[in-house]
């Protein structure tokens, strides 16, 4: 792996990691208060929330894993997180709740692309 695909991956795991365990264990207050309330207000319930969780925490993960298809996944498994993301905060919020998955979008993108295009 190239130092720009390392360096990105570390931010989207270390991002990653911190936003799915706070969505399972809730063991930052504030934000799990605001998540639950941005999933409520969307009509999903504790169980979606937790499950986008899980999802975020195997991207962090396997994203590691480049060389293998546990390594697309896991990026793939961010993508996917992103879009989400991004499409309930147009539609029930403002844009600007959304970039932050604007910009996880674009960077595992990024991944995608110089990961499993280029090399």
């Amino acid at each position: 792996m190239n130092i720009l695909i390392t360096g990105i991956i570390v931010l989207l795991s270390a991002f990653f990691l911190f936003a799915g365990s706070i969505k399972l264990l809730g063991w930052q207050k504030m934000i799990f208060e605001k998540q639950i309330e941005f999933f409520h207000s969307y009509g999903l319930n504790r169980q979606v929330m937790a499950l986008v969780g899980v999802v975020e925490l195997f991207g962090a993960i396997t994203i590691w894993f480049q060389s293998s298809i546990l390594g697309l996944l896991g990026v793939m498994a961010l993508l996917g997180t992103s879009l989400g993301a991004i499409y309930f905060h147009l539609r029930f919020d403002t844009w600007k709740d959304g970039i932050p998955a604007v910009m996880t979008l674009i960077l595992s993108g990024v991944v995608v692309f110089l990961g499993y295009v280029i090399f």
